[in-house]
């Protein structure tokens, strides 16, 4: 039994058809305007795990610098 054959025997409601559109071939979405956006609001927990995340990555950026100029030797 073939695709076709089991199509044929399907209901009008069962035989929804849906169409497939390709990101690069669909229409550009338009984009907001951020210069009109007020600031966002953070919570006190928000602006802690924030700067947790920043001192993090700059540990990390110290630590890969550290090991660059110790291989360098």
């Amino acid at each position: 039994m073939t695709l076709t054959t089991e199509f044929d025997h399907l209901t009008q409601e069962e035989r929804q058809v849906f169409t497939l559109v390709h990101p690069m071939d669909d229409a550009p979405e338009t984009k907001v305007n951020t210069e009109n956006l007020a600031p966002m609001n953070m919570t006190r927990t928000v602006r802690i795990c924030l700067f947790a995340l920043r001192g993090y990555l700059l540990l990390m950026f110290a630590l890969l610098g550290y090991r660059v100029l110790q291989l360098a030797r």
